[in-house]
């Protein structure tokens, strides 16, 4: 965990004891939107926003178990790699929707190809079960 604390260091996280019911609520709220993604006839641009909130779920509800917290949305999908050992590809493909998922809320341009969507999908699937096998918070 040293370079979760070398990142508190710099201040770019917060220690904070971990909460369990912080942590189920992220989890549960990952898996509800990670269902709304199966939903017909949702555009790609809603299946990506759904997605991609979930990821972004998963990745806070993982720093927030080792006992850190961060307002950088960038910061959590970095952390995964030390959080959950989600390897270096994976966390690049959540970076590039990180930079797309900008794009839409300060452009208002959304692209996504569905390669993209396809992997951003399995990668978030891919992190609930590596979050819920993080376990209960420790105490």
């Amino acid at each position: 965990m040293s370079q979760l604390e070398n990142l508190v260091k710099i201040g770019k996280l917060d220690p904070e004891t971990p909460d369990q019911e912080e942590f189920d609520g992220m989890l549960n709220a990952a898996m509800r939107s990670l269902t709304d993604v199966e939903v017909d006839g949702l555009s790609q641009e809603s299946q990506f926003t759904l997605a991609y909130s979930a990821a972004h779920s998963l990745a806070r509800a993982a720093l927030r178990w080792h006992g850190f917290r961060t307002d950088s949305r960038y910061i959590v999908f970095q952390c995964l790699q030390h959080t959950v050992g989600l390897p270096l590809d994976k966390w690049r493909v959540l970076d590039l929707c990180h930079q797309r998922r900008n794009l839409a809320e300060y452009e208002g341009h959304l692209e996504i190809e569905p390669k993209l969507l396809k992997e951003l999908i399995v990668i978030t699937k891919e992190l609930v079960e590596q979050v819920q096998d993080l376990g209960p918070v420790p105490e």
